[in-house]
């Protein structure tokens, strides 16, 4: 409160009236009395001692100018404080000691409070070090401005992370929406492929029972005639039967004749049925055989969620190449960035895989695995040390990514890569397709989850990871 006495009113008030002292004077013991309040006290029928110490005294009290020039400025000051602060009299009681009625002018370092002069000089505070208020509050405010930065950058991150997550629920809702496009049309290419494939069928059956029944009605048609036939010769007999005498023998050479004449009995043909277990034996297996020619197998489909938001994917998650364009995609741990690469859905720790990578004319590649530990949000070096074990592709040149680098000799530039990888034995290999030509293998030791790794720095030629042959087959026991 600037402007104010340091002195509290109480050290300012005479001990026998309780009020401000008027004309003060002081005592050879040190105390100070308003002077008329002394001279009664003295007149009172007591001898000249000290009211407060009772010590007694010759000499006249002398009157204390700086004690009176003290109470009327603080007489002063006050009626002024009181006009601005309506009557407020006293220092900011939480500017004094509870304990002693002194301003509160010191920091106490180990207890961490203000203290008074008397404070410092009591057991509880003896030997601690202090240091003046206004230092202390110095201090403590720039702790307040450090925490106040500290929470400030803390919120900003919150706020980053707020915006981020916003931006993954809309993201969330685009991937779903392609996944449902994508799913419906590889439906509809089923759908299509067994309506088609359906409706083969039952043109190859109704294509049966035409032939056999157009068979069949020309049979029924030919035994028609020879029933007509017969009934014929039938009628001609029984004709010949009603004649009498020698009429019958006139007529009965011709009707034999025609009688006797040879007529194979009707047989039915074989195969005139339907073959209906042609039609629905296996019926499923020898459909699922032909689907082999629009299903297609790829043996490692890329993660979009670990692609650098550069990269360009196909639909069916097979092929990835470099843009110049840096899509809005959600920051989430598993993505790559600012490296333009991309990892395999699916990671392996036992057993032997393999796959072939087309690289075509692409100018700048990374093919091999990575380690599930690699750090996907720095630029680094994708060397064996950082988690890779890749071959590179870079300035017309080929490299094994060793620590440091080294250089490969090839006879030619492969359209293919195919990557050996056998975590039993800790072995990663690269060879040329074409004609089996080894590249280069590593022999290390893989003691945690690996992934194919895909890094691309070229927009023109995408990287593609080939399908494999899909047959099928039933298996049969001698």
């Amino acid at each position: 409160m600037a402007g104010r006495l340091s002195l509290p009113e109480v050290d300012l008030s005479c001990p026998i009236c309780c009020e401000i002292f008027k004309e003060p004077v002081v005592l050879k013991c040190s105390h100070s009395f308003c002077s008329s309040c002394l001279q009664r006290y003295w007149t009172s029928g007591r001898s000249r001692d000290c009211p407060l110490c009772r010590n007694q005294t010759t000499d006249d009290p002398v009157p204390s100018l700086t004690l009176k020039n003290l109470c009327e400025a603080y007489i002063q000051e006050s009626e002024g404080m009181g006009e601005e602060t309506g009557g407020e009299l006293y220092c900011d009681p939480g500017e004094m000691c509870s304990l002693h009625g002194e301003k509160l002018k010191l920091f106490c370092l180990p207890d961490k409070e203000p203290i008074c002069v008397v404070c410092h000089t009591s057991r509880r505070h003896k030997q601690h070090d202090c240091c003046p208020v206004s230092e202390a509050v110095v201090d403590v405010k720039e702790k307040l401005k450090s925490a106040l930065n500290s929470l400030q950058e803390k919120k900003d991150a919150f706020d980053k992370m707020k915006k981020n997550y916003e931006d993954t629920v809309e993201y969330i809702q685009v991937q779903t929406q392609f996944v449902q496009r994508r799913t419906h049309e590889e439906f509809e290419k089923l759908h299509t492929f067994l309506r088609a494939e359906e409706e083969a069928r039952m043109e190859a059956l109704r294509s049966e029972e035409e032939q056999k029944s157009r068979v069949m009605m020309q049979k029924i048609e030919e035994i028609t005639g020879e029933i007509t036939s017969l009934s014929e010769s039938i009628r001609l007999l029984e004709e010949d039967l009603a004649l009498e005498g020698i009429s019958v023998l006139q007529k009965c050479k011709r009707t034999l004749a025609r009688a006797n004449c040879p007529i194979e009995d009707p047989v039915m043909p074989p195969g005139s049925l339907i073959d209906v277990a042609k039609y629905l034996g296996s019926l499923t297996f020898h459909v699922w055989e032909k689907m082999h020619k629009i299903v297609k197998y790829t043996p490692v489909t890329l993660d979009p969620n670990t692609a650098a938001p550069w990269l360009v994917l196909s639909d069916d998650l097979t092929s990835v190449c470099d843009s110049e364009e840096k899509k809005k995609l959600p920051d989430n741990p598993e993505r790559f960035d600012p490296d333009t690469a991309v990892l395999g859905r699916d990671g392996f720790t036992s057993g032997k895989r393999s796959w072939d990578v087309s690289v075509g004319d692409n100018t700048a590649w990374v093919v091999g695995v990575a380690k599930e530990s690699v750090v996907k949000k720095e630029k680094v070096s994708s060397v064996l040390k950082n988690g890779y074990l890749c071959v590179y592709f870079y300035h017309k040149m080929y490299f094994a990514g060793t620590s440091p680098l080294t250089r490969l000799t090839l006879k030619r530039n492969p359209q293919k890569v195919r990557v050996l990888l056998d975590c039993d034995k800790g072995r990663v290999s690269f060879y040329d397709p074409q004609d089996n030509t080894h590249i280069y293998t590593f022999k290390h030791a893989i003691t945690e989850k690996v992934f194919p790794y895909f890094w691309v720095g070229c927009q023109q030629c995408p990287l593609i990871v080939d399908p494999l042959e899909v047959s099928v087959k039933a298996v049969e026991y001698c």
